[in-house]
């Protein structure tokens, strides 16, 4: 036999005889938290069912989380959901509140205390919704007010000793048509983003505006005068300690002429779509006793720095969510920017 019909016969043997092999990755007890699964892979294939170990549920948590003490109280809380639900819970921390969305999208996301421009994208497009809110100073969400320059000429609709306004924003605001705005920045809900709303929404055409880049510089940038014609900040940014300092007329020379309602949400826990409605009311029933334990209380409070949650449902920010839809703005660039 030659060489080579020798060689091709020991390659036919081979062939026939080796077995196929699958390599599988041990199954670990307990998932590690902040390490598995990260936000940024594929969605987990749908080969088990949520909640086991093959496939846990996953608190996201926002992206500034970066202290061992958050990091440890994650893992707190995470152990709470599982020794009260029997479901397997893994905590991880995304890059970004782009990336945070993202991991809704692809299902490596099932839970999230969301900033209120994340949780506007997450509800536009139909990946989580809200179930509490967070409350600040007895309210689970603020306003946003118009301000203009006493020597500009402007009227204002707003009674400052009843805390109303006297008119509809229509009638308001129809006096800042081709009027030059100083908004706070892009990423700013109050100072730019909802105000923006309410007027396209009065249908009132503006100049090209000038970003100040803080909203107690909108107020500066209007007492100051030929900046800008007009304005917008939360409610109140005229009585930010140094502003009074510097300029004890300001409340007399700005103006507030229209008050946007307390629309916009201060932050707002959400379930994600995926999780059955079933796995949402288990979890959803269960945040109030974990926050009226000392161990919870002190988790939420580490995790988040909030007291307090209120529950709420997605109908509660209809207003907030249509005017985010009449701003027109691109709510993912503003997520990159954050």
């Amino acid at each position: 036999m030659t060489k080579r019909v020798y060689l091709l016969f020991i390659i036919a043997i081979l062939g026939c005889s080796l077995p196929n092999v699958t390599i599988t990755q041990p199954a670990t007890e307990t998932p590690l938290p902040l390490s598995s699964p990260t936000l940024d892979s594929a969605p987990l294939p749908p080969t088990a069912e949520l909640g086991l170990a093959e496939n846990p549920l996953i608190l996201a948590l926002a992206p500034s989380t970066n202290t061992p003490e958050q990091i440890t109280a994650a893992k707190a809380l995470a152990d709470q959901f599982m020794q009260r639900t029997g479901y397997v819970v893994v905590t991880t921390i995304p890059d970004s509140y782009s990336a945070l969305i993202e991991a809704f999208e692809k299902g490596n996301a099932h839970m999230a205390l969301l900033d209120p421009t994340s949780y506007a994208l997450a509800y536009q497009k139909g990946l989580a919704h809200a179930q509490y809110a967070v409350v600040k100073e007895k309210k689970i969400k603020y306003g946003a007010q118009f301000l203009a320059g006493r020597k500009g000429g402007f009227t204002s609709y707003f009674d400052d000793d009843a805390g109303e306004n006297t008119a509809d924003a229509t009638v308001a605001l129809a006096q800042f048509s081709e009027k030059k705005p100083c908004w706070s920045e892009e990423t700013s809900l109050s100072g730019y983003v909802i105000p923006l709303g309410v007027l396209n929404q009065a249908q009132v055409p503006l100049r090209p505006a000038a970003f100040v880049g803080g909203q107690t510089t909108v107020v500066r940038s209007i007492y100051a005068g030929g900046i800008c014609d007009f304005g917008a900040s939360y409610v109140d940014a005229r009585k930010f300690p140094s502003l009074e300092d510097e300029f004890p007329d300001l409340m007399e020379q700005v103006l507030v002429i229209w008050q946007v309602p307390e629309i916009i949400p201060y932050e707002v826990f959400v379930f994600s779509d995926q999780m059955s409605q079933s796995m949402q009311t288990l979890f959803y029933d269960l945040i109030p006793p974990i926050m009226q334990t000392d161990e919870g209380s002190a988790a939420f409070k580490t995790v988040y720095d909030i007291d307090e949650l209120q529950a709420v449902n997605d109908g509660d920010f209809v207003e907030f969510q249509t005017l985010i839809d009449e701003s027109r703005v691109d709510l993912y660039s503003l997520l990159r920017q954050q």
